[in-house]
């Protein structure tokens, strides 16, 4: 499946369906689910990153459990905005997750949603390093996909 932006996606969505947000990591890959109403962005789980196929297969799993219609993948860009080869890699990525799972996907800036959420966990939450550790991917997730909801908001 090509990638569509996600003004598209949004409209082409069903009422009562859901957006799931991945953040694809070298060594998890963050996972939030929107609500059904498509406003709120909540952390969901973090995947070992694996073979295509089984990390397909699980994102799969949650679409059909949840009822996502839609996936939004964090493009990481460099800090000018440039597109280097992470942020290739993730497209690349992208599209071949969106045709495993045959949903659409959009690409959404996730510029240091990870180091934002890091910083917040340690100053709000006060988390210790092995906790945050441990929820630190789909909080990023959620981040990255709030963002995106706000900014093309209804």
């Amino acid at each position: 499946m090509p990638l569509i932006n996600l003004t598209e996606l949004r409209a082409a969505l069903p009422p009562g369906q859901r957006l799931i947000g991945l953040d694809p990591g070298k060594k998890t890959i963050g996972i939030a689910l929107t609500d059904v109403m498509l406003m709120l962005a909540s952390p969901y789980q973090g995947l070992p990153r694996g073979k295509l196929t089984a990390n397909a297969a699980a994102i799969a799993a949650i679409a059909r459990k949840e009822g996502a219609g839609g996936l939004v993948v964090g493009l990481p860009l460099g800090l000018d905005g440039s597109f280097g080869p992470a942020a290739q890699a993730a497209k690349d990525w992208a599209i071949a997750v969106s045709e495993a799972v045959n949903l659409p996907a959009a690409l959404w800036d996730e510029r240091l949603s990870s180091s934002a959420v890091n910083r917040m966990l340690v100053e709000e939450a006060d988390m210790t390093r092995a906790r945050r550790a441990k929820v630190v991917d789909a909080a990023a997730a959620a981040y990255m996909l709030q963002a995106a909801l706000d900014a093309t908001g209804r």
